[in-house]
């Protein structure tokens, strides 16, 4: 029962480097659409965002399952850690990968964040610039408009 119990430990770390692998493939598209600045591609940023978004719900639940089930076993093993070295060095070694992989998830969000931020700033620069050029335009348009009801006028100082 325990030996069972530990397997499916590792098999939920084994699981949750597999998603953070993801994560990291995810951030490192969200990396080059960012870098583009080309908001052709914000539907394709959006689109990470959503698949980062699942990814990280799956590893909230493996992280819930894997609590429970490690309360469960945890004085059977701590009782019994010379029987279980095996088990307890192999879950030591994935929690160490896990930890990089946090790390290394953390340093590129914080990235992409600059790069977002750089990217929206000048989307919004774009559309400020767009909005004079059409008050310029509407005004201009306005202006030539007051000049139709004005009648032509000669100014003439040779009476």
């Amino acid at each position: 029962m325990l030996t069972s119990s530990l397997d499916m430990l590792e098999d939920s770390l084994i699981k949750k480097i597999d998603i953070m692998t993801k994560i990291e493939e995810e951030n490192e598209k969200q990396r080059e659409v960012l870098s583009s600045m080309d908001e052709a591609r914000e539907p394709e940023f959006e689109q990470t965002v959503d698949r980062k978004m699942e990814l990280i719900d799956q590893l909230e639940l493996l992280d819930d399952g894997f609590q429970s089930l490690f309360d469960r076993v945890k004085e059977e093993v701590n009782g019994n850690r010379e029987l279980y070295k095996d088990n307890i060095k192999r879950m030591q070694d994935l929690i160490k990968e896990i930890t990089g992989k946090s790390a290394s998830i953390e340093a590129s969000e914080h990235r992409n964040k600059r790069l977002a931020e750089e990217f929206f700033s000048a989307a919004r620069q774009k559309m400020n610039e767009s909005k004079r050029s059409s008050a310029a335009a509407f005004n201009y348009y306005q202006t030539m408009n007051n000049f139709k009801d004005v009648p032509p006028q000669f100014l003439d100082n040779k009476h």
